[in-house]
């Protein structure tokens, strides 16, 4: 960790910093070619082509399921990586990684070979891999503590908006008649080389256990850093909340275009509207978390922010009620124009807001807690439970809406309730969290 600034002036502030700042873009390019790149694909293949091996109806589950599928079964791998060598040279060789992937489906794209494509999401599910431990466990080598809760926030706030931006450039430039693809292909390898040029600033970063012997078994290194999280308990729950949060955004994220078309009777521009209205929400909570936890590792925001994923979630039921409804999907302006979708706005975007406020001190926590020789490796099985847990998230809900009948306001409504009963779960192992609560709820009567 480096030493302390003299005056640490906030978060935005590590944006001229030379140990922060190339970093940040470069993460932020990869969060946004990822989607950049797989989002017209959905979009080709639903709406552009006909395949009789893979119907439009399965594109965007197929996709996102060939993208999560590395991070189960490398990430043990590559969190050995990120603690084995040098963290600016990890980054590099994955950034040129990328262009190689994205060089290929640029030809994929030009040719519409589907299947190179698909080989290409997987690559690139490979590629995110890799570069995941490393993303965080870069950070506490470089940030001092009071900066850690800072650097988290740009983070979060930087992958989401990222990826709100890739779906929609993407969208944008599929949509193109007759060059779309070529479009596409265009921009993912310019992407591409920028961060890689971008990374050849990143500042050396030394290895925290250069002499770890690699162990290619994912599964038995796996459990043993697991095994590692559990000998300090608050980290352990740390894993397992920051996997729940990814649980809980995964069935709205999921839900949105349904949701947009059968709830609130919009078009696809209503989807993007409710995109940009959870990706802004998550945005401003994560940056939030500097100034709420008065620039310390503060882990008393997270019943905060639980407590408001769960009003928000119940309220966006309530509002997603007797809408009125037209024969037509509405537009963009129609949706606005009636004053009770502003409801169903406002609880998406606080109830996104909050979920900022509880991850990213689970985030900081986790890269403080850990020992510094293993921590990348404890990042990486957290990656292997989100996917576990976006994996579950995704048949459960489909489980709850066609066998159960529940309807998606339904779901919000169910996945809002269980985050309660699991947050408690966690706040009563780790009396810690409350305690924490406890003390900022005190701080501000004071």
């Amino acid at each position: 960790m480096s030493s302390p600034t003299p005056e640490h002036s906030g978060q935005f502030a590590l944006l001229k910093q030379r140990r922060f700042a190339p970093y940040f873009w470069v993460q932020f390019l990869n969060a946004g070619n990822d989607n950049l790149f797989k989002f017209p694909l959905i979009i080709l293949i639903t709406y552009q082509l006909q395949l009789n091996w893979l119907p439009a109806s399965q594109a965007g589950l197929v996709v996102n399921a060939l993208f999560i599928l590395p991070y189960v079964f490398f990430s043990a791998t590559s969190g050995q990586l990120a603690d084995k060598l040098e963290k600016h040279k990890l980054m590099r060789f994955v950034k040129s990684l990328e262009i190689a992937i994205m060089a290929l489906a640029a030809w994929g794209y030009l040719t519409t070979q589907v299947p190179v494509l698909l080989l290409c999401v997987l690559l690139m599910g490979l590629h995110s891999t890799l570069f995941g431990p490393v993303k965080y466990a870069y950070l506490p080598q470089q940030l001092n503590e009071r900066e850690l809760m800072g650097g988290n926030g740009m983070v979060e706030m930087g992958t989401f908006v990222a990826i709100l931006l890739g779906q929609v450039a993407g969208g944008l430039l599929i949509a193109v008649p007759e060059v779309g693809a070529r479009n596409v292909a265009i921009a993912c390898l310019l992407t591409a080389v920028l961060g890689r040029l971008l990374a050849q600033s990143i500042p050396p970063c030394p290895a925290t256990d250069p002499q770890l012997k690699i162990n290619w078994n994912p599964f038995t290194e796996t459990w043993r850093n697991l095994k590692l999280a559990r000998e300090v308990p608050v980290v352990f729950r740390s894993l397992l909340g920051i996997s729940w949060m990814w649980f809980f955004g995964a069935v709205y994220l999921s839900n949105f275009p349904a949701f947009a078309k059968e709830v609130l009777h919009g078009d696809e521009q209503v989807a993007t509207v409710l995109l940009v209205m959870f990706s802004l929400g998550i945005g401003v909570g994560s940056l939030l978390c500097e100034k709420l936890s008065r620039q310390q590792v503060e882990i008393g925001l997270v019943p905060i922010g639980a407590i408001g994923m769960t009003l928000f979630s119940v309220d966006l039921y309530f509002a997603s009620r007797g809408l009125s409804t037209k024969p037509d999907l509405m537009g963009m302006a129609a949706f606005f124009s009636h004053s009770e979708h502003w409801r169903v706005l406002a609880d998406l975007g606080l109830l996104a807001l909050f979920t900022g406020l509880y991850s990213v001190p689970m985030y900081a926590l986790i890269q403080l807690r850990s020992q510094p020789t293993h921590r990348a490796r404890i990042i990486a099985a957290n990656n292997i439970l989100n996917a576990l847990f976006m994996i579950a998230s995704s048949l459960l809900a489909g489980v709850l809406m066609g066998q159960a009948g529940l309807s998606i306001p339904e779901l919000f409504l169910a996945v809002g309730l269980a985050n309660l009963a699991v947050s408690l779960y966690v706040f009563i192992r780790v009396p810690e969290y409350l305690q924490r609560f406890a003390a900022i709820m005190r701080g501000y009567q004071d």
